[in-house]
């Protein structure tokens, strides 16, 4: 009996069901393996994406006319150079270590005893100059308590007593000036310093506040903003291409122990404004009900399917597709496949850098220099993706078959920035401007409400469009919120940062401090 367990053999239709369960199991391995370079990459890895791109050590630069070439010099020339002594600005040492304005930061003169001046001597000397150094310090405080002081008078022959109103501050019946409503906003949404810090840093310097009271301020203060930014939503959706993405926050009981996951859907316009739409979810309904205002020509996008969907339904509108995201599928397949997706991304970093258009050109040049110089370069690409596609050992788990897939069903959304000059090749400069979502997540981790992340969205709209506009925030919303409550409703576009900044930054309202 044992010699014939031993003879015994394995059926062929169970030598297929093991082969069949390995090549699964060797797919699985795969996959978790990619997975988890992946992640490593994320958390230990270089976080740039720039890859260097040079056809030839002599390139010249692309600012030419199309057809034209520059031909590279004969012979390099050594030019003599020497160094030149800069005189110090502001009369600050060139060794000093800081550099600083004057009209910007306090300072403190400090007069250093001369002790022969001082002494009987005096006479035998005489002052011929002033040696100044610079020394950076701190205050233990930074808050001011402001008292106002009005005289009560009395009418001698009425007995009428009287006294000077208040002055009006931001909020009806409160003891908080703008200086330091504006203070919260900042260091809460500029600087990510979570409510909780600054009670603490309040507490220790001697003033006792609720914490629920700064949270109420700060609520009352995005109710007060939040006309503005619908003001400069409406002149996002009039733009000829408009920049759109997604990203997620925890906001809202969903259940007993559980936050709910919602995202904020930023919108970025031609002229360089950006508002965080807060939304429930991203789904469809969410994407419709973003973009219903809509009027532009063109809509730049990642590969979520929802928008994808929305260009379909609606007429006029052109659906383009973000290079970068499309990098990154390559980028993660590099383990899997070297060779090929080292020569990916070296195609998608040679389109890169052969766009160098500048904006001042004519749309007709801008055109000719793209077709020129990137369709050839789009076209090889989408070549090659073909032909590794037709590559039998590519199984559908492989990260560079997800990644041919991925750009391949992409194709014309990826080839339209080479027929609109206001087309950039990704999203990245909207990606840049939401980085002030992630950075607040590592910080003050969740909202508690919705309605507490739907005030972060309305203040970081507009705090991000400040930067992008080269505005203080602090300057600007100190003055808005002085400005807002007795402002025209149908002329609220010129508080938003980028009207604001020609009408009102060169005498803005102030604090009392």
């Amino acid at each position: 009996m044992s010699k014939q367990r031993k003879k015994a053999r394995y059926t062929d239709a169970e030598i297929d069901a093991i082969l069949r369960n390995n090549q699964q199991m060797a797919a699985q391995l795969n996959d978790l393996q990619s997975q988890l370079s992946w992640l490593k990459r994320q958390i230990f890895g270089n976080k740039s994406e720039q890859i260097r791109y040079l056809d030839t050590p002599n390139q010249a630069t692309l600012d030419f006319e199309p057809g034209i070439t520059v031909e590279a010099p004969e012979a390099e020339q050594t030019i003599q150079t020497h160094k030149r002594r800069k005189s110090p600005a502001n009369n600050k040492p060139a060794d000093s270590g800081i550099d600083f304005d004057e009209n910007d930061v306090e300072i403190k003169v400090i007069q250093v005893p001369c002790p022969e001046l001082e002494s009987n001597q005096a006479e035998d000397y005489t002052v011929i100059g002033t040696q100044v150094d610079y020394r950076l310090a701190q205050r233990p405080s930074a808050y001011v308590m402001l008292k106002y002081e009005r005289k009560v008078i009395k009418h001698l022959k009425s007995q009428q007593i009287t006294t000077a109103p208040s002055p009006a501050g931001v909020f009806e019946r409160n003891q908080w000036d703008v200086s330091f409503i504006v203070g919260l906003l900042v260091e809460k949404f500029l600087y990510h310093q979570p409510l909780y810090r600054q009670h603490q840093r309040l507490t220790r310097n001697g003033i006792r506040i609720a914490r629920s009271s700064l949270t109420n301020i700060v609520h009352r203060a995005c109710q007060m903003l939040e006309p503005i930014v619908d003001a400069q939503l409406c002149n996002i959706m009039r733009s000829h291409t408009l920049a759109i993405d997604e990203t997620f926050i925890k906001a809202g009981n969903k259940k007993k122990g559980k936050l709910h996951q919602g995202y904020y859907i930023p919108v970025h316009g031609d002229q360089d404004e950006i508002v965080f739409n807060y939304s429930a979810s991203k789904s469809q309904q969410s994407i419709n009900a973003i973009l219903a205002n809509f009027t532009g020509s063109v809509l730049l996008t990642d590969g979520n399917s929802a928008y994808a969907q929305y260009c379909k339904k609606i007429d006029n509108v052109i659906h383009a597709q973000c290079w970068s995201h499309t990098r990154r599928y390559f980028e993660r397949a590099f383990e899997a496949e070297t060779e090929a997706a080292q020569m990916a991304l070296e195609q998608i970093a040679q389109l890169y850098y052969q766009d160098g258009i500048n904006a001042k050109w004519p749309a007709s040049k801008q055109l000719a220099v793209r077709a020129q110089h990137c369709q050839p370069v789009v076209n090889g690409f989408f070549s090659w993706c073909h032909n590794q596609r037709q590559r039998v050992d590519l199984v559908p788990s492989n990260p560079l078959a997800k990644a041919l897939r991925y750009a391949a069903d992409r194709e014309q959304a990826l080839r339209e920035f080479l027929t609109d000059p206001t087309i950039q090749l990704d999203t990245n400069h909207l990606e840049r401007s939401l980085r002030a979502i992630p950075m607040g997540r590592r910080n003050w981790l969740f909202c508690w409400t919705e309605l507490g992340a739907k005030y972060v969205g309305i203040i970081q709209s507009l705090i991000v469009t400040c930067r992008l506009q080269s505005v203080d925030p602090t300057i600007y919303l100190i003055d808005v919120l002085q400005r807002v409550k007795d402002y025209p409703a149908d002329q609220m576009i010129d508080l938003t940062p980028r009207v604001w900044k020609e009408k009102f930054a060169a005498d803005p309202l102030i604090s009392d401090l």
